[in-house]
């Protein structure tokens, strides 16, 4: 389906970082298996899918401060001794070389300060889905709350690899958490996600999240319903919970809501036509001499070509 596709390129380089053996080098040694597994990646989503338009969305700020001061938990155990997060050195030093082969390619690279690539994407996708479809490609989960069948924006999810990915909408998703499609928001927020250092409401399980959000629709319409008194609809204990959690449910709504509001003048100029050619040839061809990437490089040249 031709459109709009957004990478969560954190998401996919970490992929190829753990999926691809360090000892994939440069010429100096320096390991360059997630750049290669990545220019791969997107050599073969641009060929399997054939997208009009394209855009590598990246972190500017892995842990807003904004996501910190709603939930302090956020993240936090991710924190590295100096204040940063836990990226493997030997990824850390591969990410400058993503960014020039990016570039050097022609592939629109964004990201804004203050925001994660979720909050690019979120942003991105909702703009987009006035114009076409729109595809995700992402392993993680907290961006199935932007699926929307009247765009239609879809997840291609990653947990199987890149040959098989998932095409998540709202009826997959739906299915998969047994929720309405677009509630997974809400959901998380209910369930937690120790990955994210979101702990969830204390004693609610996948299955007790589930029935309030089909319930309720929301976390906005489970705290109406405490306030308007209503008993009718909770499992038992589960209204005990939400009203022990209220503090909690206001402010992880923060935390796990994508922001699909990001202003044109923070994203800037963005041109995210898919190029033929590539933008820069001599850098291009001088990144792929000296990091041993000549092979990746062409294999996507040849996707973007056809």
């Amino acid at each position: 389906m031709s459109g709009l596709m957004l990478l969560d390129t954190p998401s996919l380089y970490f992929r190829a970082f753990f999926g691809v053996p360090e000892s994939v080098t440069a010429p100096d040694g320096t390991p360059v298996n997630a750049v290669r597994g990545l220019i791969d990646m997107i050599a073969r989503l641009v060929q399997d899918r054939s997208p009009d338009r394209l855009v590598c969305c990246m972190d500017a700020d892995w842990r807003p401060s904004f996501r910190v001061e709603a939930l302090p938990s956020y993240k936090a155990h991710r924190v590295a001794a100096d204040g940063g997060d836990q990226t493997p050195d030997a990824l850390e030093a591969q990410l400058p070389i993503i960014d020039a082969v990016l570039d050097a390619v022609g592939l629109a690279r964004v990201g804004v300060p203050g925001y994660e690539a979720d909050d690019v994407i979120g942003t991105l996708a909702t703009r987009g889905a006035a114009a076409g479809p729109v595809d995700i490609v992402t392993g993680d989960r907290d961006l199935f709350q932007l699926v929307a069948d009247d765009g239609p924006v879809n997840i291609l999810y990653t947990a199987r690899g890149i040959r098989n990915l998932q095409v998540m909408g709202e009826k997959e998703v739906g299915e998969k958490y047994r929720i309405p499609g677009r509630g997974y928001a809400d959901y998380a927020t209910l369930r937690g996600d120790p990955s994210d250092g979101l702990p969830g409401v204390p004693g609610v399980g996948d299955k007790t999240a589930a029935a309030l959000v089909t319930r309720f629709g929301s976390v906005a319409g489970i705290l109406a319903a405490l306030d308007a008194g209503t008993e009718e609809g909770f499992p038992a204990g589960a209204r005990r919970r939400m009203e022990a959690a209220r503090d909690y449910l206001a402010s992880a709504e923060t935390v796990v809501r994508v922001v699909t509001d990001i202003g044109a003048p923070e994203l800037g100029s963005l041109d995210d036509r898919l190029p033929t050619a590539p933008r820069d040839p001599e850098t291009l061809v001088a990144l792929a001499d000296e990091w041993n990437l000549g092979s990746p490089v062409n294999r996507l040249l040849n996707a973007l070509s056809r």
